[in-house]
């Protein structure tokens, strides 16, 4: 580890990789750490990743592609399963990940381009002057070193210490911080090639359950619910998983356990400070609807390491000059994506059992062209007026009509 470099990454994960993999191949010296033992451990994740859009940055790889997905079901309250076959799903559907396997192979890849890595490497705090942000003290060891970097990026994850000890508010309200939990289960009957989602305040208050196949007879088995739902005995995320893997894997083994947040907010107000940008679950781009992030992670870490190649060849590390990559996202597929899910989030997490009900069989009675998040809600829309009228009651009528 050398005391200076060209960027510093703070957090190893799909986002810091990529970040770090991006700018190692442009020439910059590169030093990504990361503060558990090993990077992709533990595994706080379904693990859930629409095809194409893994495509657009890699190969999909058979050592850490656990399951091809054909199709995809949605349980309402009551019970009733609506399929989403192929012609319907098309190439939203994806892959379930290992990634365990997944996460190092960035790593690889970053290491391969050229940048440093260390593991087991907490920031302790950035180090600052004039308010622009020049490095970090590094503690690996028990030693603290002081690491100095023309830019640094913040890939910490959900708690984000490092981007609001430089100042930038990383806040996520109670209510937009969705509590899960996870189960890897395997002794039981389930379509390897299907994932499933469950819907009902009494299954997965403000969240959903979910069923993510990773072999035979082997699945991520796992729920989200609002932050503010629950809390207490009995109405964790862990007891409404309990209920429900009781009543449908009654002869299911549980071999791993996983627990985590995931914010379901409005991205932060600014992704960049001086000398500084925040990149995957950190800069809250996660998606607020359905909660997933890695291809938002792969997409903010490489915009992150071509905008800081282009200013430090500039010699401008600014705000105004890292601005290049807060407006790239917002202004891409994934960054409008994330406005209208969160308006369309606000509404549907208020929905009654019995909104629920009427969405799912009336979609079910259409022929989608195709099955992404965008379509289903047109078609959600247009079979129920009283979501639409929901909607239009928040304030949303441009969200509808832009529909």
């Amino acid at each position: 580890m050398k005391s200076t470099y060209d960027m510093l990454v703070i957090g190893a994960g799909p986002a810091g990789a990529f970040a770090a993999k991006t700018a190692a191949e442009k020439g910059l010296s590169v030093l990504m750490v990361e503060k558990r033992p090993a990077p992709g451990a533990p595994v706080r994740c379904a693990e859930g990743v629409g095809k194409e859009l893994l495509r657009e940055f890699m190969k999909p790889d058979e050592r850490w592609v656990a399951a091809e997905i054909e199709r995809a079901h949605l349980i309402a309250p009551d019970g009733f399963r609506m399929e989403m076959n192929p012609e319907k799903a098309g190439s939203e559907v994806g892959y379930v990940l290992h990634r365990k396997v997944f996460d190092r192979e960035l790593v690889w890849q970053a290491a391969a381009a050229g940048s440093d890595i260390m593991v087991k490497t907490r920031a302790c705090s950035p180090v600052m002057e004039n308010g622009v942000v020049k490095g970090a003290l590094l503690e690996y060891n028990g030693t603290v070193t002081e690491v100095r970097a023309g830019v640094t990026i913040a890939a910490d994850g959900v708690e984000s210490k490092f981007a609001r000890w430089c100042g930038v508010n990383t806040t996520v309200p109670l209510r937009e911080m969705e509590t899960c939990a996870q189960y890897l289960m395997t002794g039981s009957d389930i379509d390897p090639h299907a994932t499933e989602f469950f819907a009902g305040n009494d299954v997965a208050p403000g969240g959903y359950v979910w069923i993510f196949p990773k072999g035979e007879k082997t699945a991520n088995v796992g729920i989200g619910i609002g932050g503010d739902r629950g809390g207490k005995p009995g109405i964790r995320p862990i007891d409404y998983l309990n209920r429900f893997v009781k009543q449908h894997f009654p002869n299911g083994k549980t071999i791993e356990l996983i627990a985590g947040g995931v914010s379901i907010c409005k991205p932060l107000e600014s992704t960049v400070a001086d000398g500084l940008m925040i990149v995957g679950d950190a800069a809250r781009v996660s998606d607020p609807l359905t909660g997933g992030g890695i291809y938002n992670a792969l997409y903010t870490g490489k915009t992150a390491g071509e905008v800081a190649v282009d200013s430090l060849a500039k010699g401008d590390v600014s705000r105004k000059a890292l601005m290049k990559y807060d407006e790239t996202w917002r202004a891409s597929y994934m960054g409008k994506a994330l406005e209208r899910n969160y308006q369309i989030k606000e509404v549907f997490v208020k929905l009654t059992d019995d909104d629920l009900n009427s969405i799912i069989h009336s979609v079910a009675k259409m022929n989608m062209s195709e099955f992404n998040t965008l379509s289903l809600i047109k078609n959600i829309i247009t079979a129920n007026p009283k979501v639409a009228m929901k909607l239009g009651k928040a304030g949303l009528k441009s969200l509808i009509d832009s529909i």
